[in-house]
């Protein structure tokens, strides 16, 4: 009797010449450029260094195309949008110590995030491993201890027959739900030394599916279909999975309200009847959700922003579908599904019967009614119009990438992506310095569109490097830097906790001086004609920059007990 896992693939005559005939000049560096291109991937991120070389010399007799940035932690940026936008693992090299050191903070946004990024670095030689101090260029005791309480999973290697499943291993932990980056460190010495193994012509690149249990599913279309007031909170599970689509036929199905995290902006239509859009950090939204008898929670931990800042106390039964393990439950009880979000919605759409409910819309808009009043009333007119004219000029099919800044936080609530997978931020971790470098990874990863990427002046700071970059590659990015002369959040909790602030202001230099310094056309706008000048840029191909002047200030919170 044969079994499918008895069944062995033959290789082709051809494969096996080039088996017993591998060419000449390769080293292990070659087996991790070949492993990852039969594994699929197309581009690779990065910055070279010493011990890495081995690599970077194998892009040149391979067809991987390269994205070389300026800085590690901005290459980091870079292929964590890439991996959001093309869902594919993406292929990030680094060198040993320093350079590996530094892509920690974007590793860590990949993580919070859910993005599959495959982050490969050298390693010290060798006979250096196990801790001992060899006095080594870049030598530290352990460094995959620096990276084990970021990333999803970390593979070293020893020896270049390792090579090839290391890489797939990894690969496919990356892409396997949640996504999320790995690490994958090589000694200088594997990757240097010429190689006798043959030329890697295969991989398994299908990663593993994470089904919901069918009778968690049952009874939580049950519950559903039984409810009288049943609610939706998406977060960015939604998005990563795809299920946009699916999310929305179970809504419509049940008549459920709503509402997106910041991370799942986009996986419900901004303006359908049964959309609350984005307001989470709203006591009138966080109020109608905490009444709901049925609230079923998709690809979210309910964490500190998705929560109201931990005020959401919901008192109904809570369903809870989340791939990431550690988050199922943990911030609240719940009928608890560990499952890739898309599988779970569709297990629920074929067994949820659907209900009647004319009045769920009405109830819809009467929150959004009152969260408007309640914005209209701080006189906050400059920051909405802003994020009109930015939602004005960017293309509807055009994704934007968000930095840490109070105009980001804006369009956490208040901007309407305008499709699943178009909006992202730096929410995740809450680093500065992501949007631009992310926003030339998503470049990277389709030309066909132009970019946005929002900074503040304090954020644009870390990535001002990548002008470079964008000008190098000639990438269709356009970058909104609202210059208020420094860290514009910082300065005013600071006012609000201590009466004023200390540490937040910046020299500002001319931003758009320093852009055309690197080739790059810049134009310094005001409120009022933002929206033409950033359509321009946008239309405009390649990488420009659009500075506004502007100080912004945030609404009032609701987590404090102001209404």
């Amino acid at each position: 009797m044969t079994h499918d896992h008895d069944l062995v693939l033959r290789p082709t005559e051809a494969q096996i010449s080039a088996a017993l005939n591998p060419p000449p000049g390769r080293n292990g560096g070659d087996l991790v450029v070949e492993t990852l291109a039969a594994l699929g991937a197309t581009t690779v991120f990065g910055l070279p260094g010493q011990h890495a070389l081995g690599m970077f010399d194998a892009l040149r007799r391979s067809d991987l195309r390269y994205i070389g940035l300026r800085v590690e932690n901005n290459a980091g940026f870079a292929a964590d949008a890439y991996g959001r936008i093309t869902g594919e693992a993406a292929p990030l090299l680094l060198s040993t110590g320093p350079g590996a050191l530094t892509s920690l903070a974007a590793l860590q946004e990949a993580a919070a995030a859910s993005a599959p990024v495959l982050a490969i670095s050298s390693q010290i030689p060798t006979a250096g491993l196990g801790g001992g101090r060899h006095g080594y260029l870049h030598e530290l005791p352990d460094q995959s201890a620096s990276f084990r309480g970021v990333v999803k999973s970390v593979h070293t290697v020893r020896a270049q027959s390792q090579i090839p499943s290391a890489v797939e291993a990894a690969w496919k932990s990356a892409l396997t739900a949640p996504h999320g980056p790995v690490w994958v460190e090589i000694p200088q010495d594997v990757l240097l030394a010429e190689t006798p193994i043959p030329v890697v012509t295969g991989g398994d690149a299908f990663p593993e599916e994470l089904p919901p249990r069918p009778e968690l599913t049952a009874v939580a279309a049950d519950l559903l279909s039984r409810s009288e007031r049943p609610a939706i909170i998406a977060g960015g599970g939604v998005v990563r999975a795809d299920a946009a689509g699916k999310l929305r036929q179970l809504a419509e199905a049940v008549q459920a309200p709503v509402v997106t995290t910041p991370g799942g902006k986009g996986a419900f239509p901004w303006r359908h009847p049964l959309s609350l859009r984005s307001w989470i950090e709203d006591r009138h939204t966080t109020d109608f959700l905490e009444d709901a008898d049925v609230l079923l929670v998709v690809g979210s931990g309910l964490g500190e922003l998705s929560s109201n800042y931990h005020t959401f106390k919901p008192r109904g039964r809570v369903i809870q579908i989340e791939a990431d393990l550690g988050k199922l439950e943990a911030n609240h009880p719940a009928l608890g599904i560990h499952a890739d979000a898309r599988l779970a919605l569709q297990a629920l759409l074929e067994t949820v019967s659907p209900r009647e409910d004319a009045q769920a819309p009405d109830r819809v808009r009467e929150v959004l009614a009152r969260v408007s009043e309640r914005i209209a009333a701080q006189e906050l007119t400059l920051e909405q119009d802003l994020l009109a004219s930015v939602r004005r000029a960017l293309p509807a099919t055009s994704p934007s990438f968000w930095d840490m800044t109070i105009l980001a936080y804006w369009a956490w609530s208040a901007f309407d992506a305008k499709g699943s997978n178009l909006f992202h931020s730096a929410q995740g971790a809450g680093g500065l310095g992501y949007g631009f470098p992310a926003a030339l990874g998503a470049a990277v990863a389709d030309p066909s569109h132009p970019v946005l990427a929002v900074s503040g002046d304090g954020g644009a700071l870390y990535s001002i490097a990548e002008l470079a970059t964008a000008r190098q590659y000639d990438l269709n990015v356009t970058w909104l830097i609202v210059d208020d002369g420094g860290y514009g959040i910082l300065r005013e909790y600071m006012t609000d906790a201590f009466g004023q602030a200390t540490a937040t202001e910046l020299s500002r230099p001319d931003y758009v001086a320093l852009a055309e310094s690197f080739g790059v056309p810049g134009v310094r706008t005001t409120p009022q004609a933002l929206a033409d000048d950033l359509a321009k840029a946008l239309a405009a191909p390649g990488p420009s920059v659009v500075v506004l002047p502007a100080v912004l200030r945030m609404f009032a919170p609701t987590h404090l007990g102001s209404d």
